[in-house]
């Protein structure tokens, strides 16, 4: 998986034999600065797009290769033992619904070369199919949480705070046993401030933001964003949460201390994803944070404010470490595919039913 943060590569190899999941290696792999950078840029209309996406592709397939080969080492397994890949690709685009009714969503992908580099089976494409179904094509991972944390009775909702954050909510009603939407923004706009004025590409477990002060004006015309209070399903990426998006918001505050930027970003970060869960999960429960939000302390600390009787936690208390979770899911979402059953909830985005997302690139 590699996802809004563009922070890099996460690969987990996966073993579905027995009664639950079981994550045999983890493996993380960053992008270097030119790949980053080209990804980030292609967000964005520019010049000789379809030239440098592919490049970018086939270098992102290349890094794929690289983390499934390290994955095999560290397991001591060899490819013929691995069924398939799933591999999601890079999104730059994500616009359901618009334009003509149908709109696109756009992940960079080289599943073909990840195959022939590898020799497994690759699984990819998993948006279009329910997109032309009439869905978002996205969250598609609240069915591998409601799989893997196999809640029973209890009432729990997972948050994942990646580059843009998404709520998974589980036993919300008896007519409702799943629901999930994007909810806003998780570390994008946090990321690309901290490596604007600090030159970090992230703001190490929030302690920048923690040393500011949130600019009330300024969080009062964030949390205004029109996405925020639309109904599900709904899903948004870095095509509105994008520098230009904070931008108009800080408007003519340009004296504003960078701290205090940072500090009232995490506060919307919070407060939006809070927000969300409240409005639509009525009674306190547990929320269990992945993504590499769950490693910001004071993020962490906040929504824990903004969420009293709720117990928040990482995700590791309920068997899978945040940087797993996403990994483990489009493992379990190609395991679906390449079975012939279906992976995504209408419920979730909208679609007109479940589907089998994915397209196979045999081995």
């Amino acid at each position: 998986m590699s996802g809004t943060s563009l922070d890099g590569v996460d690969g987990v190899l996966a073993d579905f034999s027995g009664d639950r999941i079981r994550v045999i290696a983890h493996h993380a792999a960053p992008f270097n600065e030119g790949l980053k950078s080209e990804f980030l840029s292609l967000n964005t209309p520019g010049s000789n797009e379809i030239h440098r996406g592919a490049l970018a592709s086939n270098a992102l397939a290349r890094l794929y290769a690289d983390v499934v080969s390290t994955l095999l080492d560290k397991s001591g397994l060899a490819a013929e033992q691995v069924r398939a890949i799933g591999a999601h690709g890079q999104t730059v685009r994500h616009r359901p619904g618009e334009f003509d009714g149908t709109g696109y969503t756009t992940q960079l992908n080289q599943p073909a070369l990840l195959a022939e580099l590898t020799g497994i089976a690759v699984v990819a494409d998993f948006r279009s199919r329910d997109m032309a179904a009439g869905g978002q094509g996205a969250p598609l991972v609240p069915p591998f949480h409601q799989a893997f944390f196999s809640p029973g009775g209890e009432r729990l909702a997972v948050l994942n705070i990646g580059g843009i954050s998404n709520l998974t909510l589980l036993n919300l009603d008896a007519q409702t046993p799943v629901l999930g939407f994007d909810c806003g923004p998780g570390n994008a706009l946090m990321d690309a401030w901290c490596q604007q004025h600090t030159g970090q590409a992230f703001d190490d477990a929030g302690a920048w933001a923690a040393s500011g002060t949130v600019q009330p004006d300024l969080l009062s015309a964030m949390l205004a964003e029109p996405f925020l209070q639309r109904p599900p399903p709904k899903s948004t990426g870095r095509d509105l949460f994008n520098a230009g998006w904070l931008e108009a918001c800080l408007g003519a505050r340009t004296a504003t201390d960078p701290a205090d930027v940072q500090a009232t970003l995490a506060e919307f970060t919070a407060l939006a994803c809070a927000h969300a869960l409240q409005d639509s999960m009525q009674l306190s429960a547990t929320l269990a944070v992945c993504g590499g939000g769950a490693y910001n302390l004071h993020l962490m600390q906040r929504l824990q404010h903004h969420l009293p009787g709720w117990s928040v936690q990482s995700s590791s208390h309920r068997g899978l470490p945040p940087l797993q979770v996403e990994a483990a899911a489009f493992a379990w979402l190609a395991r679906q595919c390449v079975r012939g059953l279906t992976s995504s909830l209408p419920k979730v985005t909208g679609a007109l039913g479940a589907r089998i997302l994915g397209a196979v690139y045999p081995a």
